[in-house]
């Protein structure tokens, strides 16, 4: 029997597929992924991540980690949640996207977000982005820049559209103030300038952008109806959960409730997980599992709280990189992908976490 003219590459793929075991031969699968899903655990402190796996409370982490890798990660910059989605979502520092803050912040430009590189990268038909976000301030909202003329006691209508909403059903635990307007001089003339929300032009990019969804189980369905709706395209989904961070807020870190969010959160990354299995994408399919800042020790806010993690299942993140920054999670998701990170202007302020 005459054997088939193979390049080198696909015998030896060949060959390794059936030589080695099931789990390393798995990983050779998605060498170079289909789909990438970054689960946001908002608020999630390192420290009562791991007492919860010494418990045996998280069993999705845990496998998570088992197949893959858990690093540590720590926050450099602010530690809330606009200064860490906004680093987590495009891979830069605060003095190029402008969001320092909850309270210092704008619409970050255009083109740097993963969203945006992604579809450059595969052309905006072919692969879908996907963003499903619990929280309704700091992490999701897509409100415009605005500039108005300045009049002296006049007080325009605040830049926030969801306020009144908000306010008839209870303000977020931890949101913080409404942001205020600039005043601006231009050739003369006063202006009042809202600079937008961080998230107002990368959402644009996205085939779906939601938000406000509040409940781990609201963001978990959405999420799993609209894997049904993309399972034949290549894609990225942004699964945000929020309920850790509120509960933090609300009842403080050493709490029954923040541990109970915590479950919640890796009890609907399961559901998620078994999804992509039916779809039979779990083997085609990296996912990452990353906080945007940790909490405060037994306190309820999270003003110095570096300590964080990166958990996934690809195989080929090395966890002497570690610690990780929250500016390595997009890098690696890009490099996974296969673009050229040397390419990217400007260049980005994380490291992918892969060997080279």
């Amino acid at each position: 029997m005459r054997m088939p003219t193979w390049p080198m590459k696909r015998w030896l793929a060949l060959f390794l597929a059936l030589a080695l075991p099931w789990p390393v031969a798995r990983a050779l699968d998605i060498e170079k992924p289909r789909n990438v899903i970054l689960f946001g655990w908002d608020g999630a402190q390192r420290g009562h991540v791991q007492e919860c796996l010494g418990r045996g409370e998280l069993p999705t982490l845990k496998a998570i980690a088992a197949e893959g890798v858990m690093m540590d990660e720590e926050v450099k910059g602010k530690t809330d949640t606009k200064a860490g989605w906004s680093q987590i979502l495009t891979g830069y520092n605060p003095d190029v996207t402008g969001v320092y803050s909850n309270s210092r912040y704008r619409d970050v430009p255009k083109g740097l977000s993963i969203f945006e590189r992604l579809k450059e990268h595969f052309g905006k038909d072919a692969f879908a982005c996907v963003a499903v976000i619990g929280k309704k301030g700091h992490c999701g909202e897509i409100n415009p820049p605005k500039k108005i003329k300045f009049e002296e006691g006049v007080e325009p209508e605040p830049p926030v559209k969801a306020k009144a909403k908000a306010k008839a059903k209870g303000k977020q635990p931890g949101a913080g103030k409404n942001p205020l307007w600039q005043i601006v001089e231009e050739g003369g003339v006063k202006y009042r300038v809202f600079g937008g929300s961080p998230y107002h032009t990368m959402h644009f990019a996205c085939d779906v952008w939601e938000f406000g969804l509040m409940k781990d189980e609201k963001v978990g369905a959405r999420a799993i109806a609209l894997l049904d709706q993309y399972k034949d395209k290549p894609f990225f989904f942004f699964v945000h959960f929020a309920e850790v961070d509120h509960s933090g807020h609300k009842h403080g870190e050493n709490s029954k409730e923040y541990t109970d969010a915590l479950i919640s959160n890796d009890t609907w990354t399961g559901k998620i997980l078994e999804k992509l299995k039916e779809l039979k994408l779990d083997d085609k399919t990296l996912v990452y599992v990353t906080p945007d800042h940790g909490f405060n020790e037994g306190q309820k806010g999270h003003s110095n709280a570096p300590h964080i993690f990166l958990a996934t299942n690809d195989k080929r993140l090395q966890k002497s990189l570690a610690p990780a920054t929250r500016a390595d999670v997009p890098a690696t998701i890009l490099a996974r992908f296969g673009l050229d990170l040397a390419k990217l202007q400007p260049p980005l302020a994380g490291r992918p976490l892969v060997a080279r």
